[in-house]
């Protein structure tokens, strides 16, 4: 029988911490198990540990009164358990259904543990299908995961025609200036061995994202400020903008800077006016919970909005790497989306629709 999903609370604060450091430990497991039975392997003790997991969620989740959580849990521990008792065989998608459901389940947490007013409306609405998926036969199995899937990402932006691209005949100073920003950007890509081709890949996401949109920002103003969104870091400490765990105060004050750096740079060069406000404004958010100044909704421009889904796409992908591109791409959007406070929301959809048409053409030349 289904379970009822109860209303976001925490009734017992030191309980309910413990269950989100109970979740934390367990959702590296689960997304390491996943991974290793893509790799085309049906271990069946892989299986039997993904099961264990959800069933020590689930357990705990009652425990520690988290009871909103346990529908959730539920319905794929019952579909795990028919996997484990051969009715199912496991396949990908199932995986993929597992680490993006475990992943709103994690950021629902941390909204609570943060204060933040608890939103669990995508949640709600995907049980329904999550009891039919825990229900479904062999032959339903992949289309009914496919569209939870498609759900957890997000509304794609409705079909319109890619708008022709006219060529702007820029004059020698101003291809000159892009050829310079863009060895900027690689100098600065250099530094970091992880972000190899971190450029061009932000560059190739914006201007198909732009290509959708009803009215097409300046393409040479959207590469100016692709190149030059983080060259004010350069400016800082390396050991800052490398550092790992939580940020100081002071430490985030300095990070602070780096966007008016660039975008006063860009600034003083006659021509990239747009491209110095897309920079200046990347960091700032619809809430406006952004910063250099706190900007919100309409206050920030165009190209700086769809800057921050780049830059934010970039950094979750780059996160979740070592899952192979498919995945990564999946997690991507699907944490961008659940991020709607942050994110202008045409933009995202427009974001959305490049995700299904990369998913897409992946599927049709057999990719992962």
């Amino acid at each position: 029988m289904a379970m009822q999903p109860e209303v976001p609370e925490i009734i017992d604060p030191i309980a309910f911490q413990d269950f989100r450091d109970a979740v934390s430990d367990y959702a590296p497991q689960l997304e390491q198990l996943v991974c290793q039975l893509g790799d085309g392997s049906r271990d069946s003790e892989k299986v039997a540990q993904l099961f264990r997991i959800l069933h020590s969620i689930k357990g705990d989740a009652s425990l520690c009164q988290v009871h909103f959580i346990e529908p959730y849990v539920h319905a794929l521990e019952t579909l795990l358990d028919r996997i484990r008792q051969n009715e199912l065989h496991y396949q990908d998608a199932v995986g993929d259904v597992l680490l993006l459901v475990t992943d709103r389940v994690v950021m629902l947490l941390d909204d609570m543990a943060n204060g933040l007013l608890p939103d669990d409306s995508l949640l709600r609405s995907l049980l329904p299908s999550l009891d039919k998926l825990a229900e479904a036969s062999a032959a339903e199995l992949p289309l009914a995961c496919a569209k939870l899937v498609a759900r957890m990402m997000g509304p794609a932006a409705p079909p319109m025609p890619t708008p022709s691209v006219v060529a702007s005949g820029l004059g020698g100073h101003l291809f000159a200036d892009l050829q310079f920003f863009r060895s900027l950007a690689m100098q600065f890509e250099q530094r970091v061995p992880e972000f190899a081709g971190r450029t061009e890949r932000n560059l190739t996401l914006a201007l198909e994202i732009n290509r959708l949109a009803e009215k097409p920002l300046s393409m040479e103003q959207v590469a100016a400020a692709v190149y030059m969104h983080d060259i004010g870091m350069l400016l800082l400490p390396e050991s800052l903008w490398l550092k790992a765990g939580r940020l100081s105060l002071d430490d985030r004050r300095q990070m602070a800077s780096h966007p008016g750096w660039a975008g006063g740079l860009l600034a003083r060069m006659q021509g990239w006016e747009e491209a110095a406000q897309m920079v200046l404004q990347h960091h700032e958010s619809q809430d406006g919970s952004g910063y250099p100044d706190g900007l919100k909704g309409e206050e920030i421009c165009d190209g700086a909005c769809l800057l921050a889904l780049v830059d934010a796409f970039e950094s979750v992908t780059l996160k979740h790497a070592q899952q192979g591109p498919r995945r990564s791409i999946l997690r991507g959007v699907a944490e961008l989306n659940a991020s709607e406070r942050q994110f202008h929301p045409l933009w995202m959809q427009l974001l959305n629709q490049v995700v299904r048409n990369r998913l897409e053409m992946r599927t049709m030349v057999g990719g992962r």
